[in-house]
């Protein structure tokens, strides 16, 4: 969100090797909800417009939800248009002032989902609860914007807010591609192995053989 002057706000979160030109990286409270939702409205996944809540919504109450309640959800977690709040659940991109990407990073423990999900703990024996440890969860790119390392950037700019804040170690839970293998966008909305090797992630467990958990300690 610019300013008057139409300048981004001072909280830009700057990853250490930026690879996408003209590209600026906001705290969603920073940034305004109107640009937040050109970002994520057209999306589906899971055949719902699901505003990064299949980890926080109950699964019982999963289908009494619907599209606008799951976004009113979102706004309230993003704190958008809010840059003196503390708190958010995420970055908006915007590449010449347009907003092409968001990246939801957070403690794991805002997603209760995930912390009862089996996926991310298979061969592995630690704290759920946790703070220390932030999730990134989600990566979406417009149509029109993609293919060009736009989640490359979100992911490096994620470690570095979630160091910023105070987190001691950074997860994913990483589709692996194969090539010439297609996997469609929705599943990759957790983000390709490759995107989090890049940022400096390891790979900790393959729960399953498209599934793998990567993190990143400081």
């Amino acid at each position: 969100m610019k300013d008057a002057e139409g300048q981004f706000p001072a909280g830009a979160v700057h990853t250490r090797s930026r690879t996408v030109k003209g590209l600026t990286i906001l705290p969603a409270n920073e940034a305004s909800w109107e640009d937040l939702e050109l970002v994520l409205r057209p999306v589906k996944c899971h055949s719902v417009r699901c505003y990064c809540q299949r980890f926080k919504i109950p699964g019982s109450q999963w289908n009494l939800v619907d599209d606008d309640e799951r976004a009113y959800l979102l706004r309230i977690q993003t704190d958008c248009e809010k840059p003196e709040s503390g708190t958010t659940s995420g970055l908006v991109a915007y590449l010449d002032g347009q907003p092409v990407g968001w990246c939801a990073i957070e403690p794991r423990t805002a997603y209760p989902n995930l912390l009862t999900n089996r996926m991310p703990w298979t061969g592995r024996d630690e704290d759920k609860a946790d703070d220390g440890v932030w999730a990134i969860t989600c990566f979406i790119v417009r149509t029109g914007y993609r293919k060009r390392g736009i989640t490359y950037d979100l992911a490096r700019a994620a470690v570095d807010f979630a160091k910023q804040r105070g987190a001691r170690a950074v997860e994913g839970y990483a589709m692996i591609t194969t090539p010439e293998k297609e996997i469609t966008w929705g599943e990759l909305h957790v983000g390709s192995r490759n995107v989090f090797e890049a940022a400096g992630f390891r790979e900790v467990t393959r729960p399953s053989k498209r599934r793998v958990v990567m993190r990143l300690d400081f």
